[in-house]
């Protein structure tokens, strides 16, 4: 997975950098079809901001979240990424189940 790290009015350290990566890797454990991810980090009126678009096999997940600290904005965005991305699984994977159910009982 190609996780690309942008940052709005903030520098991204080296440190905001693994911690992203980290986190984000979570979301290729439970779903394997995740082509890319662009993060965009970003502080505005006084408020942490992170915001990310995952690009998986056939849809595209977005996500934000904002903290009064970005390691707490991180970690939110990657809860939600995460719920995202176990849903479409689960979805993806019910709908094939559906079908073989289907498909067993005609035949």
């Amino acid at each position: 997975m190609q996780i690309n790290i942008t940052g709005h009015h903030i520098d991204v350290t080296p440190a905001l950098r693994a911690y992203v990566t980290e986190k984000l890797q979570r979301i290729s454990r439970h779903f394997d079809h995740v082509i890319s991810t662009n993060v965009i980090l970003k502080i505005e009126n006084h408020k942490q901001q992170a915001e990310a678009t995952v690009h998986a096999a056939g849809k595209s997940l977005f996500a934000q979240e904002s903290a009064s600290d970005m390691y707490a904005a991180i970690d939110g965005l990657a809860d939600k990424l995460d719920r995202q991305v176990r849903r479409h699984k689960d979805r993806i994977r019910g709908h094939h189940a559906s079908a073989a159910k289907r498909a067993a009982s005609l035949g």
